[in-house]
């Protein structure tokens, strides 16, 4: 399969190329840094020896979003799975956080996932075949202090995909919705909490796998998962 993955180069969308990439599929993954993408795409095509394609691109910015996207169809490859996987948090509460904070995290989490599979999907359509899977979070779906734009952003993620799965049922497009709880990530440094504590970013690569495999009759709509001791308070 063909599987194209935003935000590839580390936490989450890493491990999920690393999935993918191990049982020999081909991988197209973008990131806004260039040398952690180069980084991680050497390090995947000497691991495992790993057809792996990659393309450097902020999407916070649409015109690269689209820039991605027509990089991708001047292939002329089938995309087999879509994981929006691309996203930032940041801290803050409605009222006191800082001005462009909601601008950025609608950018990052909503409009890359939302041009992006507004510019691959017609192809899947015609095919009628493929996966999206939308990287979303329990803040889709449980408001907490300090949440603010990012919750908001990922409410709206949520919305997105569960309109996207309903409009791709006639076209035999899947549509996945993933809410991780706390995994350990860069955006956790600092915070104190030890990774034991939280999901790790294999247990995600894992179940976003077992969904892409399963038969063309089935698709899971969502995969929410937490840690063992529950959210982070």
């Amino acid at each position: 399969m063909n599987i194209v993955i935003t935000g590839g180069s580390k936490g989450m969308g890493k491990a999920m190329a690393e999935k993918f990439a191990s049982a020999n599929h081909k991988i197209f993954i973008c990131s806004r840094t260039a040398k952690d993408l180069i980084e991680t795409v050497n390090e995947l095509r000497a691991r495992y020896n790993a057809a792996v394609e990659y393309f450097v691109a902020d999407l916070s910015k649409k015109e690269q979003v689209l820039q991605f996207a027509l990089w991708l169809l001047e292939k002329k490859t089938d995309i087999d799975v879509l994981i929006n996987n691309a996203g930032l948090f940041v801290p803050g509460s409605v009222y006191n956080e800082p001005e462009e904070n909601l601008e950025q995290m609608i950018e990052v989490n909503l409009y890359s996932a939302y041009h992006l599979t507004r510019a691959l999907i017609p192809k899947m359509i015609e095919r009628k075949s493929g996966h999206i899977f939308n990287m979303c979070s329990i803040a889709s779906f449980k408001a907490y202090a300090n949440g603010g734009s990012y919750s908001i952003s990922k409410f709206a993620l949520m919305g997105f995909s569960k309109n996207l799965r309903e409009e791709m049922k006639p076209f035999h497009i899947k549509v996945t919705a993933v809410y991780p709880g706390a995994v350990y990530t860069a955006s956790w440094e600092g915070a104190g909490y030890t990774p034991q504590r939280m999901i790790d970013t294999k247990d995600i690569a894992d179940l976003v796998y077992a969904a892409s495999q399963l038969s063309v009759q089935a698709c899971v709509e969502d995969i929410v998962i937490r840690p063992v001791l529950g959210d982070l308070p």
